[in-house]
């Protein structure tokens, strides 16, 4: 047998997984969320180094196999070593059932299924030890299960690389790392969203039917079982070939530099991409960015936000009328973007009452979301802070006894609470609120009679509305002002929601039923306030946690974060358009001016409505990090790398000037120094406040 032919296994799954990410770079290309094209050199390149990227990461991966197949032996079961290997696999699942291991200190299910693993890997060697009858046919079975299992791996990537580029238009992120975390919550999610069932019969199926042929091709391998040198000569090839790839891979990543993000996230490799958002959980700024002397981004810092001082955004906030202290309940949308209301141009007629609503309400035409999470939009309400590097502060370690909205409505004697339909765990929000001083109503506090519809994500937003009366209600008898911050759920795949509400079935799984059903809750929510003796004396903020969607031509695309907000209190708040660019860290330190506030504030975000507020707005993904200010995005990304677009409007002529949404992004000729500069300073002085601690209430 030649020295090919004993390689047989690794060559033929290598092939097939080329293939596949082959056909998903094809798929991806023409899929409708690439918008946009490429040229001959582009599509040579991303074919070329992806096909390099995809053969030296199968190198990487395929250690899984080469540990398998060369431990593939008859020897082994040869008396007395075959007795004595048998016996040290009793003692070790002995060992894992009924003494404190490794596993045990890490805890969850890690010793079940380490005790597992052991099992079944005993179970095996005393059937080809005491059955040596069987042996080659177990072996048959053994190998051809292995092979089904990568043969199932590579398919289950590319249909996941799919559906989460049809999510997100992007190869593998920190949104996935995310995910794998939340396994619950994005199982359901996809269940309740796709035909899982056939999908998956549809998956199984045809690993099965390519894994017949690749044993059918290779199981020359354990019939005819490599000598201790020939096993020795793979060896030496495969640590070869792991090796260069270790090297190879980084330097390909690198080559992933053009100025069409699409075509680099399709050059790239989905399981190194899902490797490098683990590792890179969080980013030091300090060390992945461009940065200037720090008193000079303080001093930066002073200029944006006035009263400021030292190397910290700390000032007095003082009013010059007495303070009111209005109930006020703030509610965060479920990936609300601009586009759905009608003042922003949309026919579908999906958000009637908020459109009814937005005439009666301050509204603040030009704002922009922080980020594409949620955990991004909690965070810019709740601490007001721009989205540093990494993971939201939310998810983080250190995310206690932070400087926050909630602990500026304490200071003024306010019971402050966090209501959320669905489980409070998702996401980290109750350890972040919990551990902020914010009181959590969340699934777990209802009462079985007080669901009446849920999915995976939660209950519906009309149950967490009726909640939210009821506890609205219990603090009204108390006699104290309430800030409540609720939190919605039904805008979000696979959008579900009771049937016989809105005009689109609630199991049609639509976007656009999910953003009318959304609609329909909020209008029986006020419906129900207005009846309480509470509603004259509050003051309602709407606002979503970002938009819909993020994918876009560019790091930034701006219409990916314009979102709707409006603050509605009948005889307190007059109508009025707001058409100052502002950011959604600017929305709470706004109430709190229009309040009359008096507090010592560490907050970024600023009262707009004051004469000495400066127009900007910070918009970022967890690695690039843009100020829009004077029609120019300034983006600062990992490696110092800083790039600046003029913004031109595309205009709609049938929209007024402040409902504008999409802009043309022009690289500019003449870099603006000062903008760069003040860009810097915004993220760099909140990542050193956050590192250093200076940020706690």
């Amino acid at each position: 047998m030649t020295f090919l032919r004993k390689t047989t296994p690794f060559y033929t799954l290598a092939l097939l997984y080329v293939i596949i990410s082959f056909i998903l770079r094809a798929i991806l290309i023409f899929h409708p969320i690439t918008q946009a094209s490429f040229s001959f050199i582009e599509t040579i390149k991303i074919f070329t180094l992806g096909f390099l990227s995809d053969l030296f990461i199968f190198f990487i991966v395929s250690a899984f196999l080469w540990l398998y197949l060369i431990f593939i032996s008859n020897s082994k079961y040869l008396k007395p070593f075959g007795y004595i290997h048998f016996g040290l696999f009793v003692l070790l699942l002995i060992y894992i059932k009924f003494f404190n291991t490794i596993l045990n200190e890490y805890g969850g299910v890690l010793p079940d299924i380490g005790f597992a693993f052991v099992a079944f890997k005993t179970l095996i060697f005393g059937l080809m030890l005491f059955l040596p009858k069987y042996r080659a046919k177990i072996r048959f079975w053994l190998f051809s299960f292995v092979i089904f299992l990568f043969v199932l791996l590579f398919l289950q990537i590319l249909i996941s690389e799919y559906f989460f580029w049809n999510e997100f238009g992007v190869r593998f992120n920190f949104i996935a790392v995310d995910y794998l975390v939340y396994t619950n919550e994005v199982i359901g999610n996809i269940m309740q969203s796709y035909p899982v069932i056939p999908l998956f019969s549809g998956l199984y199926l045809t690993a099965g039917f390519v894994t017949y042929f690749i044993v059918k091709y290779s199981k020359n391998y354990i019939e005819d079982i490599p000598t201790l040198s020939e096993k020795i000569k793979i060896s030496v090839v495969y640590f070869g070939l792991f090796g260069a790839s270790l090297i190879a891979i980084p330097l390909l990543s690198n080559k992933e530099n053009s100025d069409n993000i699409f075509a680099n996230e399709l050059q790239a490799n989905g399981i190194y991409k899902f490797y490098l958002a683990f590792m890179n959980s969080e980013l030091d700024y300090f060390k992945f960015y461009k940065t200037i002397p720090n008193d000079q981004a303080y001093s930066l810092i002073h200029n944006q936000i006035p009263g400021s001082q030292n190397e910290s955004t700390d000032r007095i906030i003082n009013s010059n009328s007495p303070e009111i202290l209005k109930n006020v309940v703030l509610i965060t949308i479920e990936s609300y973007s601009a586009e759905f209301m009608a003042m922003y141009g949309n026919e579908q007629k999906i958000t009637p009452f908020l459109d009814s609503l937005a005439t009666q309400s301050m509204v603040f035409t030009n704002l922009y979301a922080v980020g594409n999470r949620t955990v991004r939009g909690l965070e810019a309400v709740t601490l007001c802070i721009p989205p540093t590097p990494g993971e939201s502060v939310v998810k983080r370690v250190d995310n206690k006894n932070k400087f926050s909205t909630g602990n500026v409505f304490k200071q003024k004697g306010y019971d402050v609470k966090y209501l959320y339909g669905g489980d409070a765990f998702f996401d980290n929000m109750q350890d972040f609120f919990g551990g902020n001083g914010y009181d959590i109503v969340d699934k777990k506090t209802f009462k079985p009679n007080e669901i009446t519809f849920d999915n995976i994500w939660g209950v519906c937003d009309e149950d967490m509305y009726n909640k939210a009366i009821k506890v609205m209600d219990s603090e009204f008898k108390q006699n104290k002002p309430f800030f409540n911050h609720i939190m919605t759920v039904s805008n979000h795949r696979p959008f579900t929601y009771p049937n016989g509400k809105i005009d689109i079935p609630g199991d049609s799984k639509s976007r656009e039923g999910g953003v009318k059903y959304t609609d329909f809750a909020i209008k029986k929510f006020f419906k129900l306030a207005e009846k309480q003796p509470w509603f004259s004396n509050t003051v309602f903020v709407i606002i979503a946690d970002h938009c819909a969607s993020s994918a876009g031509k560019t790091e930034l695309p701006v219409d990916k974060y314009r979102i709707p907000a409006m603050i509605y209190s009948p005889g307190f708040i007059k109508p009025t358009h707001i058409n100052t660019l502002m950011s959604q860290i600017d929305i709470m330190p706004t109430v709190f001016g229009i309040l009359n506030f008096n507090y010592k504030s560490k907050f970024y975000g600023q009262d707009v409505l004051k004469a000495d507020y400066k127009p900007r707005a910070l918009i970022a993904t967890y690695q690039n990090l843009g100020l829009i200010k004077e029609n120019i995005l300034t983006i600062i990304s990992p490696k110092q790398e800083v790039k600046q677009l003029q913004l031109k409007l595309i205009p709609n002529p049938k929209l007024g000037s402040e409902f504008q949404l999409f802009y043309d992004q022009i690289p500019i000729t003449l870099p603006r120094k000062d903008l760069e500069n003040e860009t810097i300073s915004y993220y760099q002085t909140a990542s050193e406040m956050l590192k250093n601690k200076k940020f706690q209430k």
